[in-house]
Parts: structure tokens; C-alpha cells; sequence
């Protein structure tokens, strides 16, 4: 069985794939996918076999798809372009003869107002009136999201943010990834969609706790409102429509949209979903 995964040159792609192959997915029966041919040849040395394509190329989706059983459908990282994106990808694997496809969604794609969410319930849709069986993998936060706060909150000591109290049920990359690899490799959950999210949530509280003990320094958490949070960060020299996006982000999690904690995914991938203190060590260990 051929398993194609896209977006492997990006974290959760390469992750799909070191999955597959440590559930024992034979390598030749995995074809990695990716835009830039030299950023694929550390997955070719993995054993895998490789192919150029590219979202916005629709012939070259359909050759890359050809021979393929199942395609894991990594979500494009364009937002804005998504739904013309997956619309070519889905059509390619139907003129590929694709028979499955696992797909990575956002949480309950269908009906929150997410900001990330409209473009996932598109392809969702496109999904359900394709001829091909899909899987929907709605993956929460990554606890990842947040390496790059952990690095300022190091600097600086605190944990500014307009989250309010809103939690995040976030879980690790690697998690979501071994559970598409699962998905992918197995009959397991086959035609279902599934809310997936870390088994615990957090707050900004118990982030800037979690920063401390993982620094070994005071962390505070400073919420301000969205207001104040986008006059700091067009104060910093972001971009408008960046900070527009930040903002409503975080006041997404303010009205719990990233909220809910699951032990479906855990139980999907046989192990707890990592800790978000288990992701800052790790990222700590590899920056030091």
C-alpha cells in the first residue's frame, strides 16, 4: 500500500513521515512530497521515495499522487489560499485513483468561528462530495506555537498575551503526526472525524508557571485587552494585517475556541499527549 504524505519539507510533514516508518510502513512504500527538491533530500536519505509537486500546479499533484492508496493532505501553510490549494490537491488524487485521504483540519472546523477555521470547513465540504473516502484529523493547538514565546518571555520575564482566561488543549507536533501516521497506515477510525487535542489545558497563568520552572527564572503573565495588545505590537513595527490576525487569535482562545481537552488522540496514538513543559525543555535543549 503507498502512502503519500504532503508538506513534508515543513514540521508536521517530516513527522508524518518518521512515524510511518517507526510503525514499520516499509520506506519504499512511502512517497514524501515537498516543493524544493534539495529540501527533500534528507527525507530521500530516510529511504523514502521523494516527489516534487506543488499546491498551486495541479498537474504536478497528479503525477506525484499517481499509485497512491492513501494521501495524507497536511493542510497548505497559505492561509488565504488554502481552499484554492486543497481544491487542486483533492481533485489530483481523484484523477490519481487516491483512495483514501486523511486530512488535517482545525478544531471543530464545521462550526466555530475560528479565525483559521473557515478555509478547513471549505475543504471539509469539497471532502464530503469527493468520491474519496476521507479522514479528518480537526487538530488543536501546537504546543510549538509557542517556542518563540518562550524564547521573549526568557528575555524579558513575562508572558504578555489578550487570552484573558482562556485555555489551550494543546498537544506536541509529533503527537497530531503519529496519529495521521496511525490514521494512514491502519483501518483504525477510517471515514471518521475526529476532534483531536492534548489531554490537559492551559492557561496564560499556568503558561508563564510552566516557563518558569522550565527557565528557572520569575515569569509573569501580563494580560492586557485586545486593544492594548495590538497598539504593543504595531508599537513593536508588526505588520497591520499580522497584528490583526495575532489579536483575533488570541481572542479565539479568550472565548475558549482552543479549549477542551481530549484523550482521543491519546488514545488514537497508544500514549499521553506530551505536556507543554515537556515541549519547552525539549525546545530549551536544542537552543542552549
Amino acid at each position: 500500500m503507498q502512502i503519500t504524505v504532503t508538506g513534508t519539507t515543513g514540521h508536521l510533514g517530516r513527522l508524518v513521515i518518521e512515524h510511518l516508518l517507526a510503525r514499520g510502513v516499509p520506506a519504499q512504500d512511502i512517497v514524501a512530497i515537498g516543493r524544493d527538491s534539495a529540501r527533500l533530500g534528507p527525507l530521500a536519505g530516510l529511504g523514502v521515495r521523494t516527489a516534487v509537486a506543488d499546491y498551486e500546479d495541479p498537474s504536478s499533484l497528479e503525477a506525484a499522487f499517481t499509485g497512491t492508496d492513501t494521501l495524507v493532505l497536511v493542510s497548505s501553510s497559505a492561509v488565504g489560499k488554502r481552499i484554492a490549494q486543497h481544491t487542486n490537491a483533492i481533485r489530483a488524487a481523484e484523477q490519481a485513483g487516491v483512495q483514501h485521504i486523511v486530512y488535517t483540519s482545525a478544531p471543530r472546523a464545521d462550526t466555530s468561528p475560528l479565525v483559521l477555521a473557515p478555509e478547513h470547513k471549505a475543504t471539509e465540504e469539497l471532502l464530503a462530495t469527493s468520491p474519496i473516502e476521507a479522514t479528518v484529523l480537526r487538530n488543536n493547538w501546537y504546543n510549538e506555537n509557542y517556542d518563540q514565546a518562550l524564547t521573549q518571555v526568557a528575555e524579558t520575564g513575562a508572558y504578555l498575551a489578550s487570552t484573558g482566561i482562556g485555555k489551550v488543549a494543546s498537544a506536541s507536533r509529533s503527537d497530531y503526526a503519529e496519529a495521521a501516521a496511525v490514521v494512514a497506515a491502519t483501518t483504525l477510525h477510517r471515514g471518521e472525524t475526529l476532534e483531536l487535542a492534548g489531554d490537559t489545558a492551559w492557561d496564560g497563568e499556568e503558561l508563564a508557571a510552566t516557563a518558569a520552572r522550565v527557565l528557572g527564572r520569575e515569569v509573569r503573565y501580563v494580560a492586557v485587552s485586545t486593544d492594548e495588545h495590538r497598539r504593543i505590537l504595531l508599537d513593536a513595527g508588526l505588520d497591520e494585517g499580522l497584528v490583526g490576525f495575532l489579536v483575533a487569535l488570541d481572542a479565539d482562545i479568550a472565548a475558549g475556541l482552543l479549549d477542551g481537552p481530549s484523550t482521543v488522540l491519546s488514545s488514537i496514538i497508544g500514549h499521553p499527549t506530551t505536556t507543554l513543559e515537556d515541549t519547552f525543555r525539549a525546545h530549551q535543549r536544542t537552543t542552549v
